[in-house]
């Protein structure tokens, strides 16, 4: 099947089917990635063990829930964790509106490269995601972005493993990053 503007989709669900591979379509391309490492998948629960108990009523976190972009019926992202409206339990739909999404945390894999993970980034600013959570466990590292404008984040903040991540409005509390694994050196 050749991909065509119109059924990037159908190619995506094809491909995750038959390799079991994890697709999305970030600007009218397929991105393709393994499931994850037990340290990144230990990331993830981390921080939604984190989440839940702290989250205001009517929000939940959830995995596996893609986000669309706005405009694209072809152009999705599926973050890591994302806090969506608890309605979403209840939702037909396969993609989440992007202003729904109070919170999304992406946990960079062991082999992603800078330009992947700017234009991915970038995706999230441009679909107008508010909060935008990027865990690297290659190099110990996070940052925090918000207020997204004109396909780029406004605001940013980044520390190290070990210092807490200020969550804004409307969490209002600090997740704590000292619980995360780093990726082993593989050189």
């Amino acid at each position: 099947m050749h991909p065509r503007p119109g059924n990037l989709r159908a190619v995506a669900e094809q491909i995750e089917k038959a390799t079991g591979l994890h697709v999305e379509i970030l600007g009218g391309n397929l991105v393709m990635s393994p499931t994850p490492r037990g340290k990144h998948a230990g990331t993830i629960r981390r921080m939604r063990k984190q989440l839940e108990p702290r989250i205001q009523a009517g929000l939940a976190t959830y995995e596996v829930s893609s986000i669309a972009m706005p405009d694209d019926p072809d152009d999705y992202c599926t973050p890591d964790l994302v806090v969506l409206p608890e309605a979403w339990d209840e939702d037909d739909e396969w993609l989440a509106d992007p202003g729904d999404v109070e919170l999304a945390v992406e946990v960079i894999s062991k082999s992603e490269k800078a330009r992947e993970i700017t234009e991915k980034n970038d995706w999230y600013a441009l679909a107008g995601v508010r909060t935008l959570l990027v865990i690297d466990p290659r190099h110990g590292v996070w940052a925090l972005y918000t207020h997204p404008r004109e396909g780029s984040y406004q605001g940013s903040l980044r520390g190290k493993f070990g210092e807490e991540v200020p969550l804004p409005d409307p969490f209002g509390f600090t997740l704590e990053t000292s619980c995360l694994p780093l990726y082993s050196d593989t050189r």
